[in-house]
């Protein structure tokens, strides 16, 4: 999944940007939350897309996108809003009722790609995951969402 991350994110924040990036994937969210975690492989074994999730434990009525990301390659087909969808009926399942999910205020494609699933972005949160990590927090009502288009 590292390997991926630089090209897939144009080299977004420079080095920095590869070692926070870096950090936000450890190996224990691929071996503790595989049930609420999708990966899409193209022939061969390579990755294609994923998104790493999970259900609140703290919030019993929350899901959390933790990361996502699609080979810019297979952009505007669909796959990230089918990973997200995915995710979304998983939630359901489990009587979660809002998924939420950050970004960071320069990556402005993100932001414009949870607009559209319709998820409500919040101000920048200044220093959210430490000092000069500020992000953009994203929440998305289940409930309302059920009546949306696919």
């Amino acid at each position: 999944m590292l390997a991926v991350l630089d090209p897939w994110w144009g080299g977004l924040k420079g080095q920095a940007g590869a070692l926070e990036r870096a950090l936000l994937l450890p190996r224990l969210y691929f071996q503790h939350f595989t049930t609420t975690s999708f990966l899409i492989e193209r022939d061969g074994g390579q990755v294609a897309a994923f998104l790493v999730g999970f259900l609140s434990q703290t919030e019993p009525d929350a899901a959390y996108v933790h990361f996502v990301g699609v080979d810019p390659q297979l952009h505007g087909q669909g796959i990230g809003r089918a990973l997200y969808r995915t995710f979304f009926a998983l939630a359901r399942s489990h009587g979660r009722r809002y998924v939420h999910c950050i970004t960071s205020p320069q990556n402005t494609a993100s932001q414009s790609f949870h607009a559209r699933l319709g998820f409500t972005a919040s101000t920048v949160k200044a220093d959210y995951d430490g000092p000069g990590l500020d992000r953009v927090a994203f929440t998305l009502d289940l409930a309302a969402d059920a009546i949306r288009p696919t």
